[in-house]
């Protein structure tokens, strides 16, 4: 059984003739990766229905969703399942014989990352991975909730780069067509802000202003936020469990200041550099190894600045959830403090220009660790 092909797919054009190319030129192995929420999942379907794609496949053509798995032979049993073979203890090789005896045949493995993130799992769930990949027949497509795909596997070059939010026209695109384009554009704007242009989110706020209005949920938004958009039953259907899923990964799970850290970034606008990072002095054990945790699970991202920053959507979720504590914010008021100090000091001198420059970047950040710091008692 497939799941449907998406009704409402904007902006992932370029994405979707990049693999499109790849099915063109051979059997593809490809990983969609990208942050909770971001459209993986309709995009994997737009190829698993497209023309091209069910012509070259015909009948041959699996979808699975990993999420139900826990191991590699968990996850052999789904595949089988697919198949139509009966239950047993463990599929690989049934499945393994059954593919490679068979006809050209599609694969797509959505959500791997539920059972491949684990450390005691992942290196089985690779290799049974591998054994597909050397089925010269099999054209296999997974999607991730993260920025990393496995290793030790041969995935088709060029990579697919983790999927980004989408462009404004696709966002206004997309609202459009579920709202049924009646609503004042200055007010979809504002709707479409709290958001950050995340499929999931900018979906679930049209339909909620397509019941309500765009008036009425930017009302409600300031109170209940996330709240608002996550009364469904699935990941697909709720933001707030969409994210949630992405906090307790092992990854997280086994970095566990991550969620501090991330927690600080989501009222930091401007984001923070790697050396602000460091130089701040934060109470966190191995501080990159955190960034990278949040970057690898696409719970935050990368600018072209080299600042680490996280999405509105996050943003909003960690600071009704897990607000940032104080031994975060007090390293890094003391760290503003002491940049201002040194300018001080060095005005007039060419150093002064490094200070101003550090400062400018920080603007906003600086005003919001200040006003945290006193709301919460800390720099009276």
């Amino acid at each position: 059984m497939l799941p449907a092909e998406p009704q409402i797919f904007y902006g992932r054009e370029s994405e979707l003739t990049n693999i499109l190319d790849h099915f063109s030129q051979g059997t593809p192995r490809i990983a969609i990766l990208g942050a909770g929420g971001m459209g993986k999942t309709s995009l994997a379907c737009a190829v698993l229905h497209h023309e091209e794609v069910t012509v070259k496949y015909q009948g041959n053509r699996i979808f699975v969703a990993c999420d139900t798995a826990s191991s590699k032979l968990e996850l052999a049993g789904l595949i089988g399942a697919h198949l139509g073979m009966k239950p047993g203890k463990d599929l690989t090789q049934a499945v393994i014989h059954h593919l490679s005896e068979g006809p050209p045949t599609l694969l797509i493995l959505d959500n791997l990352e539920t059972v491949w993130e684990p450390a005691e799992s992942r290196k089985e769930v690779e290799e049974l991975i591998s054994l597909l990949m050397d089925i010269t027949s099999l054209a296999l497509m997974i999607t991730m909730r993260r920025a990393e795909r496995p290793s030790k596997v041969q995935w088709t070059r060029p990579f697919l780069p983790p999927l980004e939010p989408l462009t404004q026209e696709a966002a206004q695109r997309m609202f459009a067509d579920i709202t049924d384009d009646r609503h004042p554009t200055e007010e979809v704007d504002k709707v479409l802000g709290l958001t950050d242009n995340m499929p999931l989110s900018i979906s679930l706020l049209a339909h909620l202003v397509d019941a309500e209005g765009c008036t009425e949920v930017l009302l409600r938004w300031p109170q209940e936020q996330t709240s608002v958009i996550s009364e469904g039953y699935d990941k697909r259907s709720n933001l707030e469990l969409s994210i949630s899923l992405s906090l307790t990964s092992p990854r997280i799970m086994s970095t566990p200041d991550s969620q501090e850290l991330l927690s600080l970034l989501s009222i930091l606008p401007d984001g923070l550099s790697d050396a602000e990072l460091k130089q701040s002095e934060f109470k966190v054990q191995n501080i990159l190894d955190c960034k990278w945790a949040l970057v690898r699970t696409a719970l935050a991202y990368i600018d072209d600045h080299k600042l680490l920053k996280v999405l509105m959507p996050i943003k909003e979720y960690m600071q009704k959830f897990l607000p940032p504590t104080d031994r975060m914010i007090r390293p890094l008021f003391k760290h503003f403090r002491e940049v201002l100090q040194l300018y001080t000091s060095d005005q007039g001198k060419p150093s002064a220009t490094l200070y101003i420059e550090h400062l400018t970047s920080n603007y906003t950040n600086i005003q919001i660790t200040i006003l945290s710091g006193l709301h919460s008692g800390i720099l009276i």
